[in-house]
């Protein structure tokens, strides 16, 4: 993952505003109504003060009654404003954060198999919810108040120094204490905040793996493990969330207390210089004053709020935007085209590859298939062979060497038109929490109902399926758990016998099955095989006796090649292999 520093604000920044700026006659309108907003609430106290001394000093109670039905109208359009401004600011926030969540889901989706390998479901999850909603909720809120704090705190100072400056230069004392005790504790929450989302991301994490690996963890008899891990990571949010939030805390207590501080001094001071009609200062003026100076100081408060608010958007913006900047997976050349219809030869012609420069997975490997013909993949766990096969529909960018289907160099073929051509049928089964139907209908989204019973007849599925009480409308569980492993695996070969594909890859289809659903599953398997080349993946041997070819891995390299009477006869690595699992399954049978 591409280390973007999180401190780096003016990058999401930048970010953020291409997609504001999408919006920007909103802005402006929202812009604009701030400030007239704005400008009525400095008008109103400025009339409030002006109409108490017209009261006090000039005793005009008939004009007054003028100014007091003026101000309420003003006190009215200004509420009138506030709303469509912030009505207005909702749809700019939701418009911006859907792009956002779009974008975040469409790059993800172009990711190689590589990064999915590399980084946590749940941290991922955490980004695309928890992450973009905290974007939401600051922009709910931050674009106006933080605007509005600015045109009031100026507007609010020049009126200020035009009524007395005095009064003003006493309002002023308590800015430099609010902007030191305000420096000192977002310094603090900084860090915290960023720490929070980052820990917030690790638990989302390993909820998720506790949630898919249920069975394991039951298995193994680890929910107390579980729970001790999962308590270490909540308390880790906790202590996170403790400190951002009590630094946080610390700004209105801090704020209220100069405030008041400052009301005092605006107070006594001004009531001193009304008594003795000192500098121009009466009661109107006092009225207006305080707040004024409750106008000058709030801001600053809404500002040290909303900066909070804005660090912790921007911790998880910027954990949004490094995932975008993450390079798409883009192994295609400039000048590639589309793979015509497989006929199924294939040939790797020294075909090396490592996911790491220190780790060679594949080394040299040169091998050569004729159309329909059945290649098992054998050997010990970590040999490569998924990563064999993987490369045929080009997860990875081969480093050395080369691959050719019918003759076509892969590097120069288009990946989409690689990968909507084969078929494969895994050991870990996936279903979605969807309908057996629709399930088995992923394999072509525009297949009528009767193209998808067709495929579950020819994979063998039909038979269990119609004794369920709703058939094939039957709702699955997440990832099928309701109906069996064998189960699953026959719906998984019914939605590759949809799709047809012209070229099959097999990773251990039949493992772990009774002998009754492994006979149906080898029928559906056969059928979906004939006249296809194939590349079967297998540990255990005896299920790929009849293949055309066998090629046994070890280490990366393939140091033997035949039929299964071959191998046997040469007496090497296989007859090995072959003779300790015949052994084997004599002594647990």
């Amino acid at each position: 993952m591409k280390n973007i520093k999180i401190n780096n604000w003016q990058y999401t920044f930048s970010k953020l505003w291409r997609y504001l700026s999408k919006q920007k006659v909103l802005l402006f309108l929202v812009t604009l109504l701030v400030f007239v907003s704005s400008g009525l609430s400095l008008l109103g106290p400025y009339l409030l003060g002006f109409t108490i001394d017209q009261f006090l000093l000039y005793n005009k109670g008939d004009e007054s009654y003028y100014l007091i039905f003026f101000l309420i109208s003003i006190y009215i359009a200004q509420s009138i404003f506030l709303f469509s401004q912030n009505y207005l600011m909702i749809g700019i926030a939701q418009n911006t954060v859907t792009a956002i969540r779009n974008d975040f889901f469409n790059h993800i989706q172009g990711l190689p198999l590589r990064f999915f390998q590399q980084t946590k479901q749940g941290d991922l999850m955490s980004r695309l919810t928890n992450d973009i909603e905290n974007i939401s909720r600051t922009l709910n809120s931050a674009f106006i108040q933080v605007l509005t704090s600015v045109v009031t705190i100026i507007g609010t100072f020049i009126l200020m120094i035009w009524l007395s400056p005095l009064l003003t230069l006493i309002t002023l004392t308590i800015v430099p204490v609010m902007y030191f005790g305000m420096r000192w504790i977002t310094n603090r929450t900084k860090r915290f905040f960023k720490l929070q989302q980052r820990d917030l991301g690790e638990m989302n994490a390993l909820i998720e793996e506790i949630f898919s690996g249920q069975e394991i963890i039951k298995s193994f008899s680890k929910e107390n493990d579980m729970i001790e891990e999962f308590n270490q990571k909540n308390l880790a949010l906790k202590y996170s969330s403790y400190w951002a939030q009590t630094y946080t805390g610390f700004i209105p207590k801090l704020m209220n207390m100069l405030n008041n501080v400052g009301f005092a001094l605006i107070i006594g001071v001004g009531a001193l210089f009304a008594f003795n009609n000192y500098a121009g200062v009466t009661v109107g003026i006092i009225v207006t004053f305080t707040t004024y100076a409750r106008q000058f100081t709030r801001p600053l408060n809404d500002l040290a709020n909303q900066f909070n608010l804005l660090l912790s958007a921007f911790a998880g913006a910027e954990r949004v935007f490094v995932i975008m900047e993450e390079n798409h997976e883009n192994i295609d050349s400039e000048n590639s085209t589309d793979l015509p219809p497989i006929k199924g030869h294939v040939l790797f012609d020294h075909a090396t590859f490592s996911y790491t420069a220190d780790e060679v997975v594949l080394k040299d490997i040169n091998l050569a298939v004729s159309p329909g013909q059945k290649v098992a993949i054998v050997g010990p766990t970590g040999a490569g062979k998924t990563t064999l096969t993987n490369l045929l529909s080009k997860f990875y960018p081969l480093e050395n060497g080369h691959i050719y289907i019918d003759g076509m160099n892969l590097n120069e073929v288009n990946q989409a038109s690689i990968r909507k051509q084969i078929g494969y049928v895994l050991q870990d089964t996936f279903l979605f929490q969807s309908t057996i139907m629709e399930n088995i209908r992923y394999g072509r989204l525009n297949a009528s109902d009767e193209e998808v019973i067709e495929a579950a007849i020819k994979a063998r599925a039909d038979d269990f399926i119609k004794k369920l009480p709703e058939r094939y409308q039957t709702m699955l569980d997440a990832r099928g758990t309701n109906i069996s492993f064998g189960q699953r695996q026959l719906i998984s070969i019914a939605r590759t016998i949809l799709s047809e594909p012209n070229l099959l890859v097999l990773d251990e289809a039949t493992s772990n099955i009774d002998t009754l659903t492994e006979k149906k599953i080898k029928a559906g398997l056969d059928y979906l095989m004939y006249n296809k080349t194939s590349f079967i993946i297998a540990h255990r041997l005896n299920t790929v006796k009849d293949a055309d070819l066998i090629i046994v891995l070890k280490e990366g390299k393939i140091i033997e090649k035949g039929t299964h009477d071959q191998l046997l006869a040469q007496g090497g690595y296989y007859a090995s292999m072959y003779k300790t699992q015949t052994i084997n399954e004599v002594l647990t049978s």
